[in-house]
C-alpha cells in the first residue's frame, strides 16, 4: 500500500484527490488547520466512513507557516508521495493580503522541500502551480517554455515556488514537479470564486430570486476545466518515469460572459447582453428583467485577461487530456447547485 500526504486536503482539489487516491488503495494523510470551527465539509463523507477514517485516512494538525509540526508529520507518515495543494489561492484577495500570500504559497513550499531533503526515504513531490505565473503573456496558448511574468502577488508567489521546485529537482535530485494548472472548477469550488458566484446566482434566479448577479470584466477569458479530471493528472505526473513540469489545461478559452450565459441556459434562462464595458448588462430574454450587471468594484487592479494553456506536453508525457471544457463545466456546476 502506497502512502500519500496531501496539504490542502479540505479544499476542492484536495478532497477530490483524497477520494481518487483512496480508490487506488492508498493510505492517505491530510494536513488541516486547527480552528474554532470545522471547515471540512468536502471530506466529511470520508471522515464519517468507519471503514476509511482512522484506517486508511488520517488527518494531522499543522500550519503551513510552522515548519516544526510539518517536519514531524512527514517523518511520522513517511509518505511515498506528497501533493502540496494548500495555500491562499484567491488572486484578487492576494492584493489585500500580499504578505500572507507569500508566506503560505512561496515560503511554505520552500519549507516542505527542505524537509523532504532530510527524510530517510525521499518522497515524490507534486506542487500545485498556476497559470497566473504567466501574467499577461505575449503568446497564446502558453506552454512550459512561456516566460513567467506574473502580475499579482499570488502569481509572483507561485512563480517563486515553481522555480524552487525546479531548483530542488536539479540541485538535490528530488522527484519534484509542478503542475501549472489553469482554472479548474466544480461544485466544491469556494463561494468567493467567480464561477461559483455565477452558478449560485443562476440557480437562485431560476428558483424565483430577484437579486441580479453583479460581475466585473465580462471579456476576461479563462481556460476553465473540471477539477476531478485535474487531480488524475496530478497523480499521473508522480507515476511518470521522469520528473517534468507540465501545463494542465483544456486549450480552449472561455469568457466570463460565455460562462455566465451557459450557466443560466442550464437553469432554463436565456441571457441577452447589451452595452459594453462597465455599462454592460444582461437581460432575461423572456421577461426583459436585468439579471446580470457589471460593477467597477469587481474589476481587478491588474487583470490577466487571456490565459489559455497548451496541453500537448501533458498528453505526450502522461496521456492526460481534459474532457470537460468551458460551458460543460458551467452546466455541471449548475446542475449540482440546483
Amino acid at each position: 500500500m502506497k502512502t500519500a500526504l496531501i496539504t490542502g486536503i479540505t479544499g476542492q482539489d484536495g478532497s477530490y484527490l483524497a477520494e481518487f487516491l483512496l480508490g487506488k488503495g492508498y493510505e492517505v494523510h491530510g494536513i488541516v488547520r486547527r480552528a474554532s470551527m470545522f471547515n471540512r465539509s468536502r471530506i466529511e463523507h470520508l471522515r464519517a466512513d468507519p471503514e476509511i477514517y482512522g484506517k486508511r485516512l488520517f488527518l494531522h494538525y499543522a500550519d503551513l507557516q510552522d515548519a516544526t509540526p510539518l517536519r514531524r508529520i512527514l517523518q511520522k507518515s513517511a509518505p511515498d508521495e506528497i501533493y502540496h495543494l494548500a495555500g491562499q489561492s484567491h488572486v484578487g484577495l492576494s492584493f489585500d493580503i500580499p504578505e500572507s500570500t507569500v508566506h503560505e504559497v512561496a515560503t511554505a513550499t520552500l519549507s516542505i522541500l527542505e524537509i523532504c531533503r532530510d527524510l530517510p526515504k525521499l518522497p515524490r513531490f507534486y506542487h500545485a502551480s498556476s497559470s497566473e505565473v504567466f501574467g499577461s503573456p505575449d503568446d497564446s496558448p502558453q506552454t512550459e517554455r512561456t516566460p513567467y511574468r506574473p502580475e499579482n502577488p499570488y502569481g509572483c508567489s507561485k512563480a517563486f515556488a515553481t522555480q524552487m521546485v525546479r531548483v530542488y529537482r536539479k540541485a538535490h535530485g528530488l522527484f519534484a514537479v509542478s503542475g501549472i494548472a489553469y482554472n479548474h472548477e466544480s461544485s466544491r469550488r469556494g463561494e468567493n470564486f467567480v464561477t461559483k458566484k455565477i452558478v449560485r446566482s443562476a440557480a437562485e434566479i431560476a428558483k424565483g430570486g430577484s437579486q441580479p448577479l453583479v460581475l466585473g470584466n465580462l471579456d476576461s477569458e479563462r481556460d476553465w476545466g473540471f477539477a476531478p479530471e485535474y487531480v488524475e493528472a496530478m497523480w499521473l505526473m508522480l507515476q511518470h518515469e521522469v520528473p517534468q513540469d507540465l501545463v494542465l489545461a483544456t486549450g480552449s478559452p472561455c469568457s466570463v460572459r460565455s460562462f455566465t450565459k451557459d450557466a443560466f441556459a442550464a437553469a432554463g434562462i436565456q441571457v441577452a447582453f447589451e452595452g459594453e464595458g462597465e455599462s454592460e448588462i444582461g437581460r432575461n430574454e423572456l421577461t426583459g428583467e436585468t439579471i446580470v450587471r457589471v460593477s467597477p468594484e469587481f474589476f481587478r487592479k491588474i487583470d490577466t485577461t487571456r490565459l489559455v494553456g497548451d496541453p500537448q506536453a501533458a498528453l505526450n508525457a502522461i496521456g492526460w487530456r481534459a474532457r470537460t471544457i468551458g460551458g460543460d463545466v458551467a452546466r455541471k456546476m449548475l446542475l449540482a447547485e440546483m
